[in-house]
């Protein structure tokens, strides 16, 4: 019998260590997928692929106990040499190889270019192929900023006194209405994929005040853009006892504020590498949905064409306005609508045809929606009688109200756009690992 006693320490070291000057002149073991081999004659670069980056390795004829050829693209490895500097190489380092052994070995060729800077492959086959397509630098960088992203949500929100939650996806009735659901058998019963998880996280902030989820949300919407998806990860918080609507908008900034701090200090490579530069986020303009749709209107020559909604093109043009006027590369626009709002959203008493909610317009593009919401059992059920909507499938939800709820609000993030509009990318299918959208189940 044995005990296991923990992670072990591995012979084979990190990219972390092999930069580091005692190593110099070392031999080390490494391990890595063969990225791309630049075979010169006498002497060869292998070039490795790990998660921490690129290492460079040089075969030498004569002095390497090995054949060049016996290497294929693709393959995974172990590798034994000295480490060196090397100015050019990645990282300034490189590993003289002595030795080597062929862990894995592809059984085809490869179907993409993924050791080139740029594939200059098309979105299709990168969907296509996509566990391939992401060996490419390039590509991968974009989820490893994602990861920040979503690893700054996390981090910050703990610190705010934030309790995460994890809620079902199948539901008997959905928070959004609407017909964009998916409708599901459940054991003979009708059943929804969720749109979010607005009812689960209003209902457990009379549980413990603050909360918030990172997962997947449903949207069975017939549009086939760039910027939406069928499937895709929404950052959600709520909280409570708030003074009001602001507090919401003040909480995301000091996400966004955290999120991009963590991202310079330790993204950099990923940053570096496509090219990102990072938004201002010191401080965020807010401005009322009617006055900014006014002031884009008389300032650029657009016709408002839809009082009750912003139209793309109104998006962008509100964040141009934004970044001449105020220098801001994020917006909240506030006070949209009640009839473009659920039911849940909390009327302004000044003025009902208006909501105390908001969105987050960056760079051109709408990337969170939020607000405070009702909280009282009676206003609640009043809101739905005026729409014409009834109690059924709600009843659990309607009665964390019935037994007394705190002032509250929230938000959801839509984490692949806030990763496109960071990235520069026009797609939002490039941000996201394996896309969803009307004609898409693979892979």
């Amino acid at each position: 019998m044995e005990m296991v006693k923990g992670v072990k320490k591995s012979e084979c070291l990190e990219l972390e260590e092999l930069r580091k000057e005692e190593c110099k002149g070392k031999s080390v073991k490494v391990r890595g997928a063969v990225h791309t081999i630049r075979d010169m004659g006498t002497v060869a670069f292998v070039i490795l692929r790990r998660r921490d980056g690129l290492i460079q390795c040089v075969y030498e004829k004569g002095v390497s106990d090995f054949e060049i050829k016996d290497i294929k693209e693709a393959a995974s490895v172990e590798v034994t040499g000295i480490v060196s500097g090397a100015e050019k190489a990645p990282h300034g380092i490189e590993i003289r190889l002595r030795q080597i052994r062929i862990l894995s070995e592809p059984a085809a060729p490869m179907p993409l270019p993924v050791a080139k800077w740029k594939m200059n492959t098309s979105l299709e086959a990168k969907l296509n192929y996509r566990p391939v397509s992401l060996r490419n630098i390039r590509e991968r960088a974009r989820f490893r900023i994602q990861e920040g992203l979503v690893r700054g949500f996390r981090d910050f929100l703990y610190g705010q006194g934030f309790t995460e939650i994890h809620t079902p996806k199948i539901g008997a009735k959905s928070a959004e209405g609407g017909a964009n659901l998916f409708r599901l058998d459940y054991f003979h019963r009708p059943a929804v994929l969720q749109q979010s998880p607005q009812f689960y996280k209003q209902m457990m902030t009379g549980v413990f005040d603050r909360v918030f989820e990172t997962a997947p949300v449903f949207r069975a919407e017939k549009h086939n853009t760039k910027r939406h998806l069928n499937e895709y990860t929404s950052l959600d918080f709520e909280m409570g006892y708030i003074d009001g609507f602001e507090d919401i908008m003040a909480m995301e900034t000091g996400y966004l504020q955290y999120t991009m701090k963590l991202l310079e200090r330790e993204y950099g490579d990923q940053l570096q590498i496509l090219g990102v530069e990072l938004p201002k986020t010191d401080q965020i303009p807010a401005v009322r949905f009617d006055e900014i749709k006014r002031l884009v209107s008389e300032e650029y020559g657009r016709a408002i064409r839809s009082p009750y909604d912003l139209e793309p093109e109104e998006e962008v043009l509100i964040s141009r306005y934004a970044k001449e006027k105020w220098d801001a590369d994020f917006v909240f626009v506030t006070h949209y609508p009640s009839r473009k709002r659920p039911f849940y959203a909390m009327d302004d008493p000044e003025d009902s045809k208006y909501t105390l909610s908001f969105d987050l317009l960056f760079r051109g593009m709408e990337i969170t929606t939020g607000g405070q919401r009702i909280h009282d059992y009676h206003s609640l059920l009043k809101k739905m009688e005026q729409r014409g909507m009834t109690e059924e499938g709600m009843e659990q939800y309607l009665s964390a109200f019935k037994y007394g709820m705190p002032p509250h609000g929230g938000l959801g993030i839509g984490l692949e756009r806030l990763t496109m509009k960071l990235t520069g990318d026009d797609n939002v299918r490039e941000t996201t690992l394996f896309p969803r959208d009307m004609s898409r189940l693979e892979p």
